[in-house]
């Protein structure tokens, strides 16, 4: 978990991601910040995120992206 917070916190440092749930629903991040997390989660934990996970149930939280990771480095 704490490395997909320092990765989220090297696109928005100003957020506190233990407690915000609404990262897309409030448009804290947009397209290109998904882009930009998505390159550097697959980098940092060598995952595969395809469309199909392009959701925003799974980019609203740190907590979700995490779940998302767990997900794909088991499959």
């Amino acid at each position: 978990m704490e490395t997909v917070i320092e990765i989220l916190k090297g696109v928005h440092p100003e957020v506190d991601y233990e407690k915000e749930t609404g990262l897309i629903d409030k448009r804290i991040f947009d397209s290109f910040d998904v882009v930009n997390i998505v390159g550097e989660l697959m980098d940092e934990f060598d995952i595969e995120i395809t469309a199909e996970h392009m959701v925003p149930e799974n980019f609203n939280s740190a907590q979700a992206i995490y779940r998302l990771v767990k997900t794909l480095e088991e499959e």
